[in-house]
């Protein structure tokens, strides 16, 4: 007789507030057996649990597993390996499990490498993703502020390398969301206003977190060094043209 696998939900938590989790989210982390969530391999703190332990109940268990942040593709990967086993061990008990994630499930998570290694490990396993709101819809509320309209276009990026990526989409987009902005948030800040970009930006920092705070003028990072929870909702002022040679 085979292993009958329990399932693994991928769970967005949303960007901070346990008000912004979705109806499902709450449904489904009250009838799991486990709940999975990553942590750093230099503490074992985990945001995403913080944010959803008003809707986790008492006797569910809680594993924190550890994902190094590296950019060594080998460590990295070894992680994850060994993380979707041990996941897939308690999956193989016919128990249903729940990871937790922050913002979306499917939007710059960890869940995604996670499912990605349980699929080829344990291929029967069955993954159901719960989405979540992302930090910049949730910013975009905070601030008031329309993401796209009409037939513009909005482009999510990631923010660690600066603002290179966005030099070359520039005059191709109306709008951008860089995420994970907050270490080389002088260059974004700087390629934004080289393409008179700056004045219609604004970033948000700790989003839906007791120590929230929007910075109208992007200049102010200059003298504040955001933490690690930043972001730039970003946008072309309107009736600025591109450039006459990328029309």
């Amino acid at each position: 007789m085979g292993t009958t696998y329990g399932t693994l939900y991928g769970i967005g938590v949303g960007p901070g507030d346990p008000d912004h989790m979705t109806l499902k989210a709450v449904k489904v982390l009250s009838s799991v057996d486990v709940i999975f969530t990553a942590s750093s391999t230099k503490n074992s703190h985990s945001l995403a649990v913080q944010i959803a332990a008003p809707h986790i109940p008492k006797k569910t268990p809680v594993q924190k597993i550890a994902f190094p942040m590296c950019k060594d593709m080998a460590v990295l990967e070894a992680a994850w390996e060994k993380n979707a086993q041990i996941v897939a061990q308690t999956l193989a008990q016919g128990k249903n499990a729940a990871f937790l994630t922050l913002g979306d499930c499917l939007t710059y998570s960890t869940y995604g490498y996670l499912a990605r290694h349980i699929r080829r490990l344990v291929p029967e396993i069955m993954l159901v993703a719960v989405p979540g709101i992302t930090s910049y819809q949730a910013a975009a509320a905070r601030t008031n502020r329309q993401l796209v309209e009409g037939e513009e276009s909005l482009v999510i990026m990631s923010g660690v390398k600066g603002g290179h990526r966005f030099r070359d989409i520039a005059n191709h987009t109306e709008n951008a969301v860089f995420l994970k902005a907050y270490r080389n948030v002088s260059d974004i800040c700087l390629a934004l206003s080289e393409n008179g970009w700056a004045e219609d930006s604004v970033g948000v920092v700790s989003c839906g977190l007791p120590e929230e705070r929007v910075v109208n003028d992007l200049s102010d990072f200059k003298e504040s060094q955001p933490d690690y929870w930043t972001l730039i909702l970003a946008g072309r002022k309107k009736g600025l043209k591109p450039n006459a040679q990328e029309k």
